[in-house]
């Protein structure tokens, strides 16, 4: 579906960034999108993922032969993908269905890479009769890509290395702890040498690949991370006196500021700090892949929710809605490590005024911890009222948990764009994803084999 509303705009015909998303979730209420009958929706910025990716690409202008993968994990949406494929973005997958998803998104088998630390022998099958890059995550898995390898496959093949500089403020988030599940670790005794001899013994391998982590990494210790796995490529050129590394990935990782409306650290910031840690790593010798995902995305969407209901309880008003858990998960279980903005509309879906109130924002989960946020000062909320949940254009919305065997909510795709009137902004909508319905959830759980585990006698 796609449909057009008219809002306020400036008289430059440019709508106010602090009222962008103000026009959409009211244009959202309009058409229907936020209410009785969708009563939780996700909404992606078009236009602002463009930018986004047009930002990362500006930052490595400098250096040529950059591939910029997406990670899907952060939004496993095909039309969400085909969007970054035409913006020149490959992307990253971490299982058979990200996979699926990032061929069916149109993304070229060449600009792929396959990273987990899990991967089946089928996985690296196919990958590698596909021609998707492979990062194997342990000596182990080099030694079954071994036996799997057909040596006329045009896949890239590298090995992912823990440079082990320590972690961020998030431990869930981090990947270069001493004892992160993730790739060799390059501190432990004898560690280097296997590496080393590993890519003696393969000519065909021929990348490094190290992440650090992600949200709650500082940049000076992401770039430690990569500045060890540069060296490391040096070393084993030198030792093995062959040029055989000749490209690293360089993850991606970059934090994103939940605290307010503005990005940082930027793309450009991230370089500079790179440059300052490895300056020999944008010289053109080796051939760079970066894996960004939360970064482009973010800031990017939101989650519209209806409120149900309001209500006190020792002394506390709570509002009941329909963002919680399911679309929040992170949120309501790390709520210190993932706190999110929140705005508050009136049922017309326009912003709410008035005298502020402590309250908590809960979802619809049946347990006392599905709560997004804890007294909050927001305009009094009341019935039917819509709540807004910021910065979640990454990770939320687009992989929901099936708690409760709550409905996937429905995604939608949006533009503003000036429109014909006088201080009017046009707002069009785009199908992303439709709301899950009964039927798919009874499907999904077994419905075509209901009478599996019961014994019936004629």
């Amino acid at each position: 579906m796609t449909q057009t509303t008219s809002a306020p705009h400036h008289e430059d015909g440019t709508a106010p960034p602090a009222a962008r998303f103000d026009a959409v979730v009211e244009a959202a209420v309009q058409q229907g999108l936020l209410g009785e009958g969708g009563p939780v929706a996700g909404f992606i910025d078009t236009e602002g993922v463009r930018a986004s990716v047009g930002s990362l690409h500006d930052a490595f202008a400098a250096t040529p032969g950059v591939l910029h993968t997406f990670a899907a994990k952060a939004c496993s949406l095909i039309p969400v993908l085909r969007l970054l494929a035409d913006c020149g973005m490959g992307c990253e997958v971490a299982s058979p269905g990200e996979l699926r998803l990032a061929l069916e998104a149109g993304f070229p088998a060449s600009r792929i890479v396959l990273d987990s630390p899990a991967k089946t022998r089928e996985e690296i099958r196919l990958a590698l009769a596909l021609g998707v890059a492979v990062n194997a995550d342990s000596l182990d898995e080099l030694r079954r890509i071994d036996a799997l390898r057909n040596p006329g496959t045009a896949s890239v093949l590298g090995l992912r290395v823990n440079p082990q500089v320590g972690g961020g403020a998030i431990g869930a988030m981090s990947t270069a702890t001493d004892t992160s599940k993730f790739g060799v670790a390059l501190r432990d005794a004898g560690a280097r040498e296997a590496i080393v001899t590993a890519f003696r013994e393969r000519p065909w391998l021929t990348r490094l690949h190290a992440h650090v982590g992600s949200q709650g990494c500082p940049l000076e210790l992401i770039a430690a991370g990569v500045a060890q796995t540069y060296e490391l490529a040096e070393e084993i050129n030198a030792t093995l006196g062959v040029r055989q590394v000749t490209s690293l990935d360089i993850g991606g990782g970059l934090p994103v500021n939940f605290a307010d409306e503005t990005v940082h650290p930027t793309y450009a910031d991230h370089v500079a700090a790179l440059t300052a840690a490895a300056p020999g790593l944008f010289s053109g010798r080796y051939a760079l892949v970066t894996e960004f995902g939360r970064s482009l995305l973010a800031k990017n969407g939101f989650i519209g929710a209806r409120v149900e209901y309001t209500k006190d309880a020792g002394g506390r008003r709570i509002a009941l809605t329909h963002a919680g858990a399911q679309t929040a998960t992170r949120t309501v279980l790390m709520p210190d490590a993932w706190p999110l903005r929140i705005g508050a509309f009136g049922p017309d879906g326009t912003p709410k005024g008035g005298p502020v109130l402590a309250q908590d924002i809960a979802g619809p989960c049946c347990f006392a911890g599905d709560v997004v946020a804890y007294g909050r000062e927001l305009p009094e909320l009341a019935q039917d009222d819509v709540v807004v949940l910021y910065d979640t254009g990454a990770y939320y919305f687009s992989t929901p948990w099936a708690y409760n065997s709550l409905p996937r909510p429905a995604v939608y795709g949006f533009r503003v764009a000036a429109g014909t009137g006088r201080d009017r902004t046009a707002v069009t909508f785009a199908t992303v994803r439709d709301a899950q319905s009964m039927d798919a959830i009874a499907a999904e759980s077994g419905l075509a084999h209901a009478d599996a585990l019961v014994e019936r006698s004629d």
